[in-house]
């Protein structure tokens, strides 16, 4: 199996790949989030950091490194496939957790509540 190469994966990329992996997390990210919420044990941080990353008052760089590990973690097939029960999303969880490490500081609480009233009605 090839090693997961995380900060590969959480280079922020330009304006337009940014734009690109924007896109992909905001078709993409809610649908997987329900079938990852068992799996990732920080939900309600991954919620925030995706507000954060939304957020245009966010650094571009903060902004780049969250959509990202975000995009990553919206596809469906990356090196361990989200389908396989229990080790789909092990490979994502790292990633994620790398990524909102990385970037704590700037996710605020306007992001931590829009993250729990969403999770609220997602339940």
């Amino acid at each position: 199996m090839k090693r997961i190469d995380i900060d590969e994966i959480l280079e922020p990329g330009d304006a337009e790949e940014t734009g690109r992996r924007e896109k992909r997390v905001r078709l993409e990210f809610w649908r997987t989030a329900k079938r990852a919420a068992r799996h990732v044990p920080f939900m309600d941080e991954l919620v925030a950091a995706y507000y954060c990353a939304l957020d245009p008052k966010t650094p571009f760089r903060v902004r780049g490194t969250l959509l990202a590990a975000l995009a990553y973690f919206v596809l469906p097939l990356d090196f361990i496939p989200d389908f396989l029960v229990g080790f789909g999303f092990t490979d994502d969880v790292a990633v994620l957790t790398a990524a909102i490490t990385a970037i704590r500081t700037h996710i605020k609480p306007a992001h931590r509540l829009a993250a729990k009233k969403s999770l609220a009605e997602v339940d």
